[in-house]
């Protein structure tokens, strides 16, 4: 036989996929992901149980009076007050949702299609805000309209982003002089 044919004859053919190892490395992957949700999901729950001595939220007067301002956007979440990587799970405050504003005399009334709607009474509000973060979602400068207020015992964050952007001045505008003019009544009493 010539070279040409010997090198030919001793060459084997392409390695045949090896199904059982692949199939192998594919219930791996997926079973490592499916841990990772599951932790995920453990701390989520576990962060709930620690805030767990948080109060049951309020829910809206029947009469909460004329409305002053509305707003429909986004709702991204609340945090304790100052920190906002430290998002509040309690009562479903960390899930994200739309959400239907409505500002009246009586406070602040926080409606979410498929999460829990919560009203925030006048005197329990304590600053409004433009920010660029709140609870791991990072937006552009003064994106954010941030609501502080008081539940218990606690200073809590909530972040609204309205569907127009350019409303959100005047909801700092007309929060931060209700609270004022909360606080001067409070004051004469």
């Amino acid at each position: 036989m010539t070279p040409v044919l010997l090198l030919a004859a001793e060459k084997e053919s392409a390695q045949v996929t090896d199904w059982a190892a692949r199939i192998g490395w594919v219930v791996g992957l997926a079973l490592f992901v499916a841990l990772v949700y599951w932790l995920m999901r453990e701390g989520w729950k576990w962060r709930g149980t620690l805030q767990g001595d948080l109060p049951e939220l309020p829910a809206a007067p029947d009469d909460t009076g004329p409305e002053r301002l509305t707003m429909s956007g986004r709702y991204h979440g609340s945090t304790t007050a100052g920190q906002w990587l430290d998002r509040i799970v309690a009562h479903g405050l960390g899930a994200r949702s739309r959400v239907e504003l409505t500002l009246t005399d009586a406070g602040l009334d926080v409606v979410r299609p498929g999460a829990s709607d919560f009203f925030v009474p006048a005197a329990q509000l304590r600053e409004a805000r433009l920010d660029k973060g709140i609870a791991g979602k990072v937006l552009t400068e003064g994106g954010l309209l941030v609501v502080t207020w008081e539940h218990g015992d606690r200073l809590i964050d909530s972040g609204f982003r309205s569907d127009h952007a350019a409303e959100h001045n005047e909801w700092v505008e007309a929060i931060n002089s209700m609270i004022e003019t909360n606080s001067r009544e409070g004051a004469e009493r």
